[in-house]
C-alpha cells in the first residue's frame, strides 16, 4: 500500500509515520508541507521524496492511502482536494475550524462515498470494553473527563504556534483535546444525542485568542458529563493532568494515572486493570486499523459524520462561553 502524508510539520506526524515505516506491505512514497524545509527531515527518514505542494505530490506519485494533518483552517481544502481526487485518507480532527467546514466535508464524502477516518483513538481504549464488561447492561450515570495538557509554549518550540491563533486553529484544547471526550461519550452511551448544557472558557493563562482551559457539561442518553481540558500543566508532550470517572447503576470506575482503572462496585470490592488510558500509544493501533479496514473493504472505526458532532457540541459550548478579544 503506498501512503503518502500531508502536513508533516505537524507535531503528530511521528504517531503516523513510525507506525508505516513498520507495517509489512506499507510503503510511505511521499511527504508534503508547504514549508519543505520542515518536509524534507521527514522525508529523509521515510527514505521518498519531499514536495511542497499536496496537489502535486498526489498527482505524480497516485497514492493508494493520505494522512492528512496541517492546519487546522486549511484541512477543508485538503479533505475536499482528497475526495475528489479519489484517495482514501485519514484526517487530523477537527477537520476545520466550525461545524459549517466539517459539515460541508461530510456531506462531500457521502456523496463520493470516500473513505474518510477521523483518529478518535480512545475508541480502542480498553477503558471501552472495561466498561461493557464490569457493567453489562448497566445504565451510565455520570462520566467526568479531566485532560490537561502542557502549556502553550509546546506549540511554538513544536514550530507550530498556529496553534494558538482562533483565526487557523478554531479554538484551543476544547477542540483540540476535547473533541476525543466528546466522542467517547457518544461511544460509552450508543444512540444518545448529547447537548450542552453549561460551558466556561478562559484564557486568563497565555491571554491568547483561543481558550487555555475548558469546562463542558453535557445531557444525554439519561446521563450527565463533565469534560475539563486545558493548556495549563508546566509537563513534556504528552504527559497529562488527568482523570476519569464513570458511574454505572452498581459500578464506579476511575482513572488517576495513565495506565491504571480501578473499578469498584457498591458492595465495596475493587480491583485493578491495567491499560492505556491517554491517546499517544493508541495512535499505532489507528493506523494498523484504518489500512486493514481499507483493505478489506470495511468502513473507518470514526468517520466525518462523528467528527460533525463532535464539532456540533464544540460549537455550542463556545457559543455559551465566548472568550474577550485577546
Amino acid at each position: 500500500m503506498r501512503i503518502v502524508m500531508i502536513g508533516v510539520s505537524h507535531w503528530h506526524v511521528p504517531f503516523y509515520l513510525d507506525p508505516c515505516l513498520d507495517l509489512p506491505g506499507v510503503a510511505v512514497v511521499g511527504v508534503s508541507d508547504d514549508d519543505l524545509s520542515r518536509a524534507e527531515p521527514v522525508a529523509a527518514r521515510a527514505g521518498c521524496p519531499a514536495f511542497a505542494d499536496y496537489r502535486e505530490m498526489c498527482a505524480r506519485l497516485r497514492p493508494d492511502f493520505a494522512f492528512a494533518l496541517g492546519r487546522h483552517c486549511d484541512m477543508p481544502a485538503l479533505g475536499r482536494f482528497l475526495i475528489e481526487a479519489h484517495i482514501p485518507f485519514a484526517m487530523e480532527k477537527p477537520c476545520g475550524t466550525s461545524l459549517a467546514d466539517v459539515h460541508a466535508l461530510a456531506a462531500l464524502a457521502h456523496t463520493a462515498g470516500a473513505f474518510a477516518a477521523i483518529p478518535f483513538v480512545f475508541r480502542y481504549c480498553d477503558l471501552v470494553d472495561a466498561l461493557r464488561e464490569e457493567a453489562a447492561g448497566e445504565a451510565v450515570q455520570y462520566m467526568t473527563f479531566k485532560f490537561v495538557g502542557g502549556l502553550v509554549d509546546r506549540y511554538r518550540q513544536a514550530r507550530c504556534a498556529w496553534m494558538l491563533d482562533r483565526a487557523t486553529a478554531g479554538g484551543g484544547p476544547l477542540i483540540n483535546l476535547g473533541v476525543h471526550f466528546l466522542d467517547l461519550c457518544r461511544v460509552l452511551l450508543p444512540g444518545a444525542r448529547f447537548e450542552v448544557t453549561a460551558a466556561m472558557m478562559s484564557n486568563a493563562q497565555a491571554g491568547l485568542s483561543i481558550e487555555d482551559h475548558a469546562v463542558v457539561l453535557l445531557q444525554g442518553g439519561g446521563a450527565r458529563c463533565v469534560i475539563e481540558t486545558g493548556y495549563l500543566y508546566p509537563a513534556p508532550h504528552s504527559v497529562f493532568d488527568m482523570h476519569y470517572s464513570i458511574r454505572t447503576a452498581r459500578h464506579y470506575f476511575a482513572a488517576r494515572d495513565a495506565t491504571t482503572l480501578e473499578i469498584s462496585d457498591d458492595m465495596r470490592a475493587r480491583h485493578a486493570r491495567e491499560m492505556v488510558l491517554i491517546n499517544a500509544p493508541l495512535y499505532p493501533i489507528f493506523v494498523a486499523d484504518t489500512l486493514r479496514r481499507l483493505e478489506h473493504g470495511e468502513k473507518p472505526i470514526a468517520g466525518l459524520d462523528d467528527m460533525v458532532e463532535a464539532m456540533r457540541l464544540v460549537q455550542d459550548a463556545y457559543a455559551l462561553s465566548p472568550l474577550e478579544p485577546a
